[in-house]
């Protein structure tokens, strides 16, 4: 009877193969508390923005016209205003918690995308 018996030292190699490396887990972090309504800071004004920051969605309808487009979200809006120097769009959100939803950010770009100077549109926008 022949055994197939491998030496000692080989069996431990074989065996240590077979034996994943310990996991390594990343530190435990500190559990965020549930997602809550985080009202937008009031914002700061920059100049020539001040007919539109800070306004409802009515103020800047008045100012503008209707807009293209009237998105909302879960916790703000957007409107967007376009005229032939400029596209403007205006995100609103909440004051406070159930309070009005006031422009807080403006953002201006050309129709080929290309960014202009947001008080210059805002201004352009008013004078059609």
């Amino acid at each position: 009877m022949i055994k197939n018996i491998l030496p000692p030292t080989a069996m431990a190699l074989l065996l240590a193969g077979c034996v994943s490396a310990p996991e390594v887990r990343a530190p435990a972090r500190q559990p965020t508390p549930a997602a809550s309504f985080s009202p937008r800071p009031a914002p700061a004004v920059i100049r020539g923005l001040e007919s539109v920051i800070g306004k409802d969605a009515n103020a800047v309808k008045r100012l503008f016209g209707e807009p293209r487009l009237d998105i909302v979200e879960v916790y703000g809006r957007k409107l967007q205003f376009v005229g032939t120097p400029c596209i403007l769009d205006a995100f609103l959100y909440p004051e406070r918690k159930g309070g009005r939803e006031i422009v807080t950010y403006v953002d201006a770009r050309r129709s080929d995308g290309a960014a202009v100077d947001r008080a210059a549109c805002i201004e352009a926008l008013q004078r059609r």
